[in-house]
């Protein structure tokens, strides 16, 4: 390619948001969320809060659950992938079970909501909103716990459809993806923006994360792999917390993108999102 060429293409890409107000809009509105940023705290607090939540959770389950828990987690990151060490953590039932009374599932419980929190943070600064008092949000920050931790208890179950097979198992896990991510911003919003307008982002982010788990079952296997062989048991922090990274990408950009699409022409109309008048 030319200097000419080049030249060509850098100006086309300087007025495709001219040309295309919608996609401007969509560049915008991911700069003005601090996307990167914004998926990178999202990310550390899942795996500096809700992690730990999983593992005391499954030192308190029933081996049944216990069981199904492994399997979903071993469904997140592929089949093949390497996950003996996280099976010893949820095993360590009787030691898990000694180092948490009552209080210290309490506090567990409570530091896992930092998570609740992020997103609730990302959610109010896609939509514009103020952030709501935590008398309004804090029992909506357990709830969301709660349908978390169920949507990745039966991650394994999903995949496989229940035992109907993978082709239903993909079309029940994008159906509800959609649904809880429907679910987590009607909720963490505190209702203050109708379902209808935020059905645009459920789809991206639901849609978006079943091809991520399904993309990433098959690179997680050999990244972990390599990592473990390179860095040790640090392999699995590095390659998990990357993991998580690239998954909270994925939400926060469906969530910014879906806000974009239900405040642009002819949606507004058909979902009644409550639109700015300087909106075009």
């Amino acid at each position: 390619m030319n200097r000419k060429q080049l030249g060509d293409w850098t100006r086309a890409a300087r007025e495709m948001p001219r040309r295309t107000p919608v996609i401007g809009r969509m560049l915008g509105r991911l700069i003005s969320v601090n996307w990167m940023d914004a998926s990178a705290r999202l990310a550390a607090q899942t795996f500096l809060a809700a992690l730990p939540l999983l593992i005391v959770f499954a030192a308190f389950a029933p081996k049944p659950v216990k069981d199904v828990l492994t399997d979903s987690v071993q469904a997140l990151f592929g089949d093949n992938a390497p996950v003996d060490d996280i099976e010893e953590t949820f095993a360590a039932q009787g030691v898990t079970k000694d180092a948490y009374g009552g209080v210290g599932i309490l506090v567990t419980l409570i530091s896992a909501t930092a998570m609740s929190r992020a997103l609730q943070s990302v959610c109010e600064r896609c939509w514009d909103l103020p952030r709501a008092g935590a008398r309004m949000v804090a029992w909506r920050w357990l709830v969301w716990l709660l349908g978390w931790m169920a949507a990745v208890l039966f991650q394994a179950p999903l995949r496989h459809g229940f035992g109907g097979g993978a082709w239903l198992g993909v079309l029940l896990s994008l159906v509800i993806a959609v649904l809880l991510w429907w679910w987590t911003q009607h909720l963490l919003l505190g209702a203050r923006i109708g379902w209808l307008p935020l059905l645009p982002g459920a789809v991206l982010s639901g849609a978006g994360m079943v091809t991520f788990v399904y993309v990433s079952g098959l690179v997680m296997p050999v990244t972990l792999e390599r990592s473990i062989a390179q860095f040790g048991s640090l392999g699995y922090v590095f390659t998990v917390l990357s993991w998580l990274i690239v998954g909270c990408c994925v939400i926060v950009a469906g969530v910014a993108l879906g806000q974009v699409i239900a405040t642009s022409e002819p949606f507004p109309r058909w979902l009644g999102t409550p639109v700015a008048e300087d909106e075009p």
